[in-house]
C-alpha cells in the first residue's frame, strides 16, 4: 500500500484556573456545566473515547475509541484538569495512546504541546525552552513515553523554536500550507515559490534549522481541513471519507499521505455528532482496503522526506497575517461581532511584555541569592507542577535539589514564590487571551488574573509598587463593549476581585464550619487550614463558631494565623469576620463577649460586635465566591426542601384516599392536590431508583399512583437518579458479568427506563456492555449447553437489543 490517511486532532482549552486557588470557579456561559473544562469534556473529549459506528437501521455497530486510529495532542494544562476531574476520559487517552503503539508499530499517536499555547515566534528564547521542556516532560509524565512530535500552539512557527524543539529531540511537527514558503527535492538546487500555487501535502518535509538540525514538517491539507472545520464535511461520515480518499493525486508512484489536521473540538463540540463522524470516516477507509491509516511517526519511518522546505516565518494557522492576531488589531476575529474593533491586542501585550522583561532581571538577581542558574531551576520546576497533589514533599525535594546552600523556611518560601511568578508570567501569554473579539472576554480576563498574580508576587519579594504602572498601560486597552471601559477597569473589577489570600481562606473555613462537622485540617483550595481552637454554640436555629486558625499554602510555604468568628441566624443569613491573630487575650475577649451574647440571645448585639472585632474584614453568603456561595446553599436547600417535603408527605398521606376517589371518578384533581401528589411520588421515586436492588413492584405501583394523578414525571433529578443506578449496575455486572440475577435486574431497570416519560442517558450502560459482548459473550455462546450459561445468553442478547446495539 502506497496510499495512506492521516487525521490531526488538537484538543486544547486555555488554563482557567483562579491563579490564587488553583481551581475553576463556576462559569455561568458554560451552563448547564459548572465550567467549560467539564462541558467541552462532556460533547467532545469523553465521546470520542467510545464514538458510536451506526448500522443501515441507526442501531449502535460498533464503539470505538477514535483516539486509536486518529494523530492528536492534548493541552498539557487540559490533561492536569482531566486528570483530577474526568478520570475516566483521561484513562482513556492514555490507553488509547498504548493501543496505537501496538497498531502502528510502536509509534503513539500522541503527540506533545508546547506548555500553554503560547505564541512561539512572540516568546523570548528563554521562555520558548521553558514552554518546549515543560511541554515534552508533562507528556513523558503522562503517556510513559518519549514524544516523537510536538504540536506548536496555533501552528505558529519560527526557526528557533524548531531548533529548540530538535534539540530536546523532536522529531516533527504539523503546519498550514500556506506556511510553506518554498520546496525542493533533497539533493536539487532547484527551489520552487510554494507561497501561489500551495504546497503537495501528501509527503514529509525536512527543515534546515539554524544550527545544523533538522525538522520533518507535515503541511496538512488546506482545504479539506476547512471544509471539516467550517463547511460542514462532518455530516455525513461517508462523505468525509469520500473527500479524504479524493485528495489523492492520480497516479501517483511514490507513498502518499492525505492528512488533515483541525481543533480536536470540531469532533463532537463545534459540530454535534463530529465524534461519530469521524469514526465512521475511519472504518469506512480501514475496511475499504482502499488506503491505510497511519500516524505521523511510522509514516516517517517507513518513508523519510524525499523533498526540503524553507517555512514562512512568524506565521501560523489561524491569521492571515502571521501572527499579528496575538498583538495587533489585524482585522482576524471570530465574526460574531461586526464593527468592534481589537486595537485592545497591542495595549494589552505591551502592558505584558514590560510586566515580563521588568520581572525577569529582578528574578535572575533574586534567585541567585538561592540558586546557581535561576533560568535551569525554572526549566526543572515542572516536576513541581505535574506533582501538586504532593506538592510540599515534591517542592521540599526540589528545592534541596538545587539549592546552593541549605535554605531556611523564609528561603523556601521565596524561592517557591519566585518559581511561581514566572510560572504565571508564562501562563499570562496564553494565546487565547487575544484570540477573540474583546478585551472583556473570559479568555483575556484569565490571562489577565495570571498577570495580577505575578504582579502581586513581584511586590512582595522585590518589595516594588508594580500594580499602578501596570494598570495605567492596560488603560490605552479600550473595550468594545461600553460598560467595560478599558483594560485598567477590567482589571480593578475583574482581576482584584478574584484575588483569594489568607484572609479569604480563614473565612472559607469559618463559614464552612457552620455547616460542615468540625475538623481540625481542611484544604481550602490550594490552602491548608489548621484550626488550632475551635468553640461552637448553637441556640435554636442559630449557630456561632469561634477559632484561631493558621493557614499555609500548599504552593509557597507561606502562613499566616488568623482568627475568626461566623454565625448563622436561621438558613441563609450568615456573618463571619476574620483577622490577624494578634495576642491570646485579644482572643479571649473576643470569644468571651461573642459567645456570652450569644448565648443570651441578643442578636441584633451580636452582630455589632462582629463590626467592634472585624471592622471591614466581615462576611456575608453574598460576599463569597460563587462556587462556596453554590455549596453552601445546596446544603441550605437539601435540609429546607426534606423539611418542605416533610410537610407535602403529611398532607399527601391524609388525602391519598380522596385523590384516588377523584381519579377512579374521573374527575380531574385540583391542582393544590396534584402538586403534593407530585412531590410526595417524584420523591418516593427518586428513592426507589436509589435504594440498593430494584424493587419493580413498589416502582410500578408509584407509577400507577403517578400516572392516575396525571403527574408529569419530567424532570432532571429523576432521570439522573436512575440513570446512577443503571450505571453502577453494569459496573457491577462488568465486575461479575456471571451474576443472573443483576444481569436480569439490570435488564428490567433498563425496560423500565424506556417505558417512562423521559429520556435516561444509557451512553455509559451501552459502552460497558459492549465491552462485554468483545470480551465475555464470546466465551458464553462457546458454552451454551450449559444451563445456566443458556440462561446468561437468553438475558444478555435482548439486553443487547433494548440497548439499540445491532451486535447481538
Amino acid at each position: 500500500m502506497t496510499r495512506y490517511v492521516c487525521i490531526h486532532g488538537h484538543f486544547y482549552q486555555p488554563p482557567r484556573e483562579n491563579p490564587w486557588l488553583e481551581t475553576i470557579e463556576f462559569q455561568e456561559s458554560a451552563q448547564p456545566y459548572h465550567d467549560w473544562n467539564e462541558r467541552v469534556t462532556a460533547e467532545c473529549y469523553n465521546p470520542n473515547t467510545a464514538a458510536r459506528i451506526l448500522d443501515g437501521s441507526g442501531q449502535i455497530e460498533r464503539i470505538v475509541s477514535n483516539y486509536e486510529k486518529m494523530s492528536f495532542n492534548f493541552g498539557p494544562t487540559l490533561l492536569s484538569w482531566m486528570e483530577e476531574f474526568a478520570s475516566e476520559t483521561y484513562h482513556a487517552i492514555l490507553e488509547a495512546d498504548l493501543e496505537s503503539q501496538r497498531t502502528f508499530g510502536g509509534h503513539g499517536s500522541a503527540i506533545a504541546q508546547a506548555y500553554n499555547h503560547m505564541i512561539m515566534p512572540l516568546a523570548t528564547s528563554r521562555d520558548k525552552r521553558t514552554q518546549i521542556i515543560w511541554g515534552i516532560r508533562d507528556f513523558e509524565h503522562r503517556f510513559r513515553r518519549a514524544p516523537e512530535g510536538l504540536w506548536l500552539p496555533e501552528a505558529a512557527v519560527d526557526l528557533e523554536s524548531l531548533d529548540i524543539a530538535a534539540e530536546y529531540g523532536i522529531r516533527f511537527t504539523v503546519l498550514s500550507p500556506h506556511q510553506a514558503r518554498r520546496t525542493r527535492r533533497i539533493g536539487e538546487s532547484q527551489w520552487t515559490d510554494d507561497r501561489g500555487q500551495g504546497i503537495d501535502p501528501t509527503h514529509p518535509y525536512n527543515v534546515r534549522l539554524p544550527s545544523g538540525r533538522t525538522m520533518v514538517v507535515f503541511f496538512y491539507d488546506g482545504p479539506i481541513s476547512q471544509a471539516i472545520a467550517f463547511e460542514g464535511l462532518l455530516r455525513s461520515g461517508e462523505t468525509f471519507a469520500e473527500r479524504l480518499m479524493s485528495a489523492f493525486p492520480p497516479g501517483g508512484a511514490e507513498p502518499q499521505m492525505v492528512h488533515v489536521a483541525t481543533d480536536g473540538e470540531t469532533y463532537g463540540h463545534h459540530h454535534q455528532f463530529g465524534d461519530m463522524a469521524l469514526a465512521y470516516a475511519l472504518h469506512h477507509i480501514d475496511t475499504h482496503e482502499s488506503a491505510d491509516i497511519i500516524n505521523y511517526g511510522l509514516f516517517l519511518e517507513r518513508h523519510p522526506p524525499t523533498h526540503e522546505a524553507e517555512i514562512a516565518e512568524n506565521s501560523s494557522w489561524s491569521c492571515m497575517h502571521g501572527v499579528e492576531r496575538w498583538r495587533k488589531g489585524c482585522g482576524c476575529n471570530s465574526g460574531g461581532n461586526p464593527g468592534w474593533k481589537q486595537d485592545w491586542r497591542e495595549p494589552l501585550r505591551s502592558a505584558l511584555d514590560w510586566l515580563r522583561d521588568y520581572c525577569a532581571p529582578q528574578f535572575e538577581r533574586k534567585a541567585l541569592e538561592l540558586f546557581a542558574n535561576p533560568w535551569v531551576v525554572r526549566n526543572a520546576y515542572i516536576d513541581v507542577i505535574l506533582h501538586r497533589k504532593d506538592a510540599p514533599e515534591r517542592a521540599q525535594e526540589f528545592l534541596e535539589h538545587h539549592a546552593r546552600m541549605p535554605l531556611s523556611a523564609a528561603d523556601k518560601t521565596l524561592g517557591l514564590k519566585l518559581m511561581e511568578m514566572q510560572r504565571n508570567a508564562m501562563l499570562m501569554y496564553t494565546s487565547c487571551g487575544w484570540f477573540f473579539d474583546d478585551i472583556s472576554g473570559i479568555e483575556t480576563v484569565q490571562i489577565l488574573r495570571y498577570a495580577g498574580r505575578v504582579v502581586q508576587l513581584a511586590e512582595e519579594v522585590f518589595g516594588e509598587r508594580l500594580e499602578s504602572r501596570f494598570t495605567a498601560m492596560l488603560e490605552r486597552a479600550k473595550s468594545n463593549v461600553p460598560q467595560q471601559g478599558n483594560g485598567r477597569r477590567i482589571y480593578e473589577t475583574q482581576v482584584k476581585t478574584a484575588i483569594v489570600g489568607f484572609e479569604q481562606a480563614a473565612a472559607r473555613f469559618a463559614v464552612g464550619s457552620l455547616f460542615e462537622p468540625a475538623e481540625k485540617e481542611r484544604d481550602v483550595a490550594c490552602f491548608r487550614v489548621r484550626c488550632t481552637d475551635c468553640l461552637h454554640r448553637d441556640t435554636g436555629k442559630a449557630r456561632l463558631t469561634i477559632g484561631h486558625v493558621a493557614v499555609r499554602s500548599r504552593l509557597t510555604f507561606d502562613e499566616a494565623e488568623s482568627c475568626f468568628g461566623a454565625v448563622k441566624f436561621g438558613d441563609y443569613n450568615i456573618t463571619g469576620g476574620v483577622r490577624p491573630m494578634t495576642d491570646a487575650d485579644a482572643y479571649a475577649a473576643l470569644k468571651r463577649e461573642l459567645t456570652e451574647t450569644f448565648e443570651r440571645g441578643d442578636f441584633p448585639e451580636v452582630v455589632r460586635l462582629f463590626d467592634k472585632h472585624f471592622g471591614k474584614a466581615v462576611y456575608t453568603l453574598r460576599s463569597l465566591p460563587r462556587d462556596e456561595q453554590r455549596r453552601i446553599m445546596d446544603q441550605v436547600l437539601e435540609t429546607s426542601l426534606s423539611e418542605t417535603e416533610a410537610v407535602y408527605r403529611r398532607l399527601y398521606q391524609s388525602r391519598a384516599p380522596l385523590v384516588r376517589f377523584v381519579t377512579d371518578l374521573g374527575i380531574p384533581v385540583p391542582e393544590v392536590l396534584k402538586a403534593t401528589t407530585s412531590v410526595v411520588l417524584k420523591a418516593d421515586l427518586r428513592m426507589a431508583f436509589a435504594e440498593g436492588k430494584l424493587d419493580f413492584s413498589r416502582i410500578e405501583a408509584l407509577l400507577s399512583d403517578a400516572r392516575n394523578a396525571d403527574v408529569d414525571l419530567n424532570g432532571g433529578r429523576l432521570a439522573r437518579t436512575l440513570e446512577k443506578k443503571l450505571e453502577a449496575m453494569i459496573e457491577e455486572l462488568f465486575e461479575n458479568p456471571t451474576d443472573l440475577e443483576l444481569l436480569e435486574s439490570l435488564s428490567a431497570g433498563v425496560s423500565l427506563s424506556q417505558s417512562l416519560g423521559f429520556q435516561t442517558g444509557l451512553r455509559r450502560v451501552q459502552n460497558y456492555y459492549y465491552e462485554l459482548y468483545k470480551w465475555v459473550y464470546p466465551e458464553m455462546r462457546g458454552r451454551a449447553d450449559d444451563a445456566d450459561v443458556s440462561r446468561w445468553l437468553a438475558l444478555f442478547v435482548p439486553l443487547g437489543k433494548k440497548l439499540g446495539m445491532a451486535i447481538v
